[in-house]
């Protein structure tokens, strides 16, 4: 089974537009966490996070911001970033452009109401990363558009939690963002590779910062 863990050259080079890492001198790296917040995941990963002073940005689902509000106000609380990741976890590509950016401002909507305040820029991940072009522009004149060049593959059950530190660990370089998952298909993996993950680099002088 073919797994992309770094975003290819080629489509960064082509694909401008969309924020891939943050190049930059220094030893600095940017988690996000996609699709929570939970309560079943979402907490242990704010104690890893603590335990390394390291901040990260959570991407979220907007029904789980409605369902978890207490969680996601802990987020906030411990000095990360909310984010948009849609309110229905919906796939660009087979999602018509008016339903789309309306499941957006839901989610968008929910955030606000959680963030006292708002962070000047608003962030947006399409979930798969699968956007349209109709629907990244639209989106584009109020959103920052989020994507990764790490994708740690946490979710896929079929990759054991040792392989999916390493393949974490070999591809993630200074400026990276990197994507782990605060949710239930991702929980054996990310538990297992998380804290190693932020072990290995704090103790090489890197730090992590939000978006």
């Amino acid at each position: 089974m073919l797994r992309l863990y770094r975003t290819p050259h080629l489509i960064r080079k082509l694909m401008t537009s969309y924020t891939w890492n943050r190049p930059q001198e220094g030893k600095k790296l940017y988690l996000t966490f996609d699709d929570g917040p939970i309560p079943e995941v979402t907490p242990f990963v704010l104690e890893q996070l603590k335990a390394h002073q390291a901040k990260a940005t959570f991407f979220c689902v907007g029904e789980n911001l409605v369902r978890h509000q207490e969680v996601a106000q802990q987020v906030l609380a411990d000095g990360h970033v909310l984010a948009n990741h849609t309110h229905n976890h919906l796939r660009g590509w087979v999602t018509e452009l008016p339903r789309y950016l309306e499941n957006v401002q839901l989610c968008q909507a929910e955030l606000e109401k959680l963030q006292q305040p708002l962070q000047s820029k608003k962030l947006f991940r399409p979930p798969h990363g699968r956007i349209t072009f109709k629907q990244a522009a639209a989106l584009r004149e109020t959103y920052e558009l989020v994507m990764w060049d790490v994708l740690t593959n946490d979710f896929d059950a079929s990759l054991g939690p040792e392989a999916c530190l390493q393949k974490a660990l070999k591809y993630t370089q200074s400026g990276s963002i990197i994507v782990f998952h605060d949710s239930l298909k991702a929980k054996r993996n990310m538990m297992y590779a998380l804290p190693r993950f932020l072990e290995h680099f704090t103790t090489r002088g890197f730090t992590f910062d939000t978006l």
